[in-house]
């Protein structure tokens, strides 16, 4: 476990100020993890554990073992493996129907999905992760936010918001500039209950070195999403830009409380459909490394406008 001096070091050294100081440019820190215990702290994160291929055919188990998920050297790590298992053919919150209860599936990867459902919820903030992504064709981490309860509807009536994508890295890329896969994509999902959703994105490349730690994250304030990466803006969606099904309110869905997620789904049709198409299951494990995660809120009232970036980026 590191020390408190070292901890205060690598905040530092990450562009972050200690948590412990006071607040700087309005922004307070409000809940953290920085992995420096030995095992996951369940208090903070809970395990979806299914085979359910999150509902666009990707082709891993996700799992609550050491084995896909666990704290080494102070770094949450996430691991796919080429291994086939069976579970749950649904996710936990479909299960109340018997029939999906006992269904089963089998799977050729295993990996993990972590969340704060249940634990930790926010509206609005300033939310940053800092991590390393894997490479490969049809390998895709996530970061992302989900509603903690459906209060505008099924999804993506009560919205979606990706923090970061990443499909394929370091693959050979046509359109890609380098001709490598370099591109990361922030994106909302809204609109109405599926099949009538929609969804507005954007990408930008990943700044060198594409195999080494970057910070993700998004500035979310009412009618306003700020998407970043190493501090920098590279996206924004104003409120004119989304709708949902559930309300009339201009803010809407973008409104409640969402908690977070952590994946790293193997194949899906993002993944297989871009680049060289499918999976390349050679090269297996696959980690995506987690250094820390932090959420910031601005003021008293959550919706204050402290900036894309303060005095932590400097």
């Amino acid at each position: 476990m590191r020390g408190v001096a070292f901890l205060a070091l690598t905040m530092a050294f990450a562009g972050v100020a200690d948590a412990r100081e006071p607040a700087k440019g309005g922004w307070r820190l409000v809940w953290s993890d920085e992995f420096d215990g030995s095992v996951i702290d369940r208090g903070k994160w809970d395990f979806d554990v299914d085979c359910w291929g999150g509902g666009n055919s990707e082709r891993q188990c996700y799992t609550d073992r050491p084995a896909n998920a666990a704290i080494e050297d102070g770094k949450l790590i996430i691991t796919a493996r080429k291994e086939a298992m069976t579970g749950p053919a649904f996710p936990l919150s479909q299960r109340g129907d018997p029939e999906k209860a006992k269904a089963e599936a089998t799977k050729p990867f295993t990996s993990a999905r972590l969340v704060t459902r249940g634990k930790s919820a926010w509206t609005y903030g300033r939310i940053e992760v800092r991590a390393k992504l894997p490479q490969g064709q049809g390998i895709w981490p996530a970061i992302w936010m989900l509603p903690e309860t459906n209060h505008y509807g099924g999804w993506a009536a009560s919205g979606e918001i990706d923090i970061l994508e990443a499909v394929n890295l370091g693959v050979r890329c046509d359109e890609c500039a380098g001709g490598i896969e370099n591109r990361i994509l922030g994106t909302l999902h809204f609109g109405g209950q599926w099949p009538d959703n929609v969804y507005k994105g954007d990408e930008t490349a990943l700044p060198a070195p594409l195999d080494g730690f970057h910070i993700f994250g998004i500035v979310w304030e009412k009618g306003k999403i700020v998407w970043t990466v190493d501090g920098k803006p590279y996206a924004t969606r104003v409120a004119s830009e989304w709708t949902t099904s559930g309300s009339s309110d201009p803010a809407a869905p973008f409104d409640r409380p969402f908690h977070l997620i952590l994946n790293l789904a193997v194949g899906g049709g993002l993944a297989e459909g871009r680049g060289l198409k499918g999976v390349d299951e050679k090269g297996y494990p696959k980690f995506m490394e987690i250094d820390w995660v932090r959420v910031w809120q601005c003021g008293g009232d959550g919706v204050s406008d402290c900036g894309t970036t303060g005095d932590q980026d400097k």
